[in-house]
C-alpha cells in the first residue's frame, strides 16, 4: 500500500482498533494461477503472537484454502471513508486551485494463511465470531442455541482460517496534508453528511495548527 509519510499510521493499538472495528475484511492470497479474494468476517486474538493472530472461515468448496500461497497471505481492513468535495475548502475561495479526493483508514496484516478443518477448532472460531457480533443484540443468539448434530453437520462445510500477522500496515488519510482553515470545512461538510461513514470520518480529521 502507497503510504505517504503524513498518512503512515504505525501505533499497533489504533491498527488493532480499525481491524475490530472493521465488519468485514478481504482476505487475498497469490498463486501461481494469479491472486485470489474473499470477503469474510475476522477477529483478532491479541494475546497471541507478537503481533496478534487473525481468525475466521470460508466455504470448503472455495478454491483459495486449497491453492497453493505464493508469500503470505493479505487480509485488508478498512475503516470510514468519505469523497471529499473541493467546495468545502477555504483554498477554493482564495485560488480555486483545489480537486476532489478521498479520506480513508485501511489496515492491511500480512502473514502465512494457515487453514485447518479440525471440528473442535472450528466450533472454538465459529462460537468466537458469532458471540462478538452478537453481543451488541439485546437477545443475543448462540451457536449453542441450535442442535448439536446440526451443527457438527455445517461446520463440515467449512474450514477454519488462522493468520499470524508478521506485518501491519496502516493508512489514515485524513486531510492531514491541508491547512487548518481547509480541513475544518471538510470537517464542518462531512458532519452535516447523511452518511454515518462521512460523519464517522468527520471525527477523525484533525483541527487546529496549520
Amino acid at each position: 500500500m502507497y503510504i505517504p509519510p503524513a498518512f503512515r499510521e504505525e501505533d499497533p493499538t489504533l491498527l488493532h482498533a480499525v481491524m475490530r472495528e472493521a465488519r468485514l475484511a478481504s482476505l487475498v492470497t497469490a498463486t501461481p494461477d494469479g491472486l485470489l479474494a474473499t470477503p469474510l468476517p475476522l477477529f483478532l486474538d491479541e494475546t497471541e503472537g507478537e503481533m496478534g493472530v487473525l481468525y475466521g472461515h470460508v466455504a470448503r468448496a472455495n478454491p483459495q484454502w486449497k491453492a497453493a500461497a505464493t508469500g503470505d497471505a493479505m487480509a485488508i481492513f478498512m475503516g470510514p471513508d468519505a469523497y471529499v468535495s473541493p467546495s468545502w475548502y477555504a483554498t477554493k475561495r482564495e485560488t480555486g486551485k483545489v480537486v476532489p479526493t478521498w479520506n480513508y483508514v485501511a489496515v492491511h496484516a500480512y502473514g502465512p494463511a494457515e487453514f485447518f478443518d479440525d471440528a473442535e477448532r472450528l466450533l472454538q472460531v465459529v462460537t468466537r465470531l458469532t458471540d462478538l457480533h452478537e453481543s451488541p443484540r439485546a437477545e443475543p443468539w448462540a451457536v449453542s442455541d441450535a442442535p448439536e448434530s446440526f451443527i457438527r453437520a455445517q461446520l463440515r462445510g467449512i474450514v477454519g482460517l488462522r493468520l499470524p500477522i508478521v506485518r501491519l500496515e496502516g493508512k489514515r488519510k485524513m486531510s492531514q496534508n491541508r491547512n487548518a482553515e481547509d480541513r475544518a470545512g471538510v470537517a464542518e461538510g462531512l458532519a452535516a453528511s447523511g452518511r454515518e461513514a462521512e460523519r464517522a470520518s468527520a471525527a477523525l480529521i484533525p483541527r487546529g495548527g496549520d
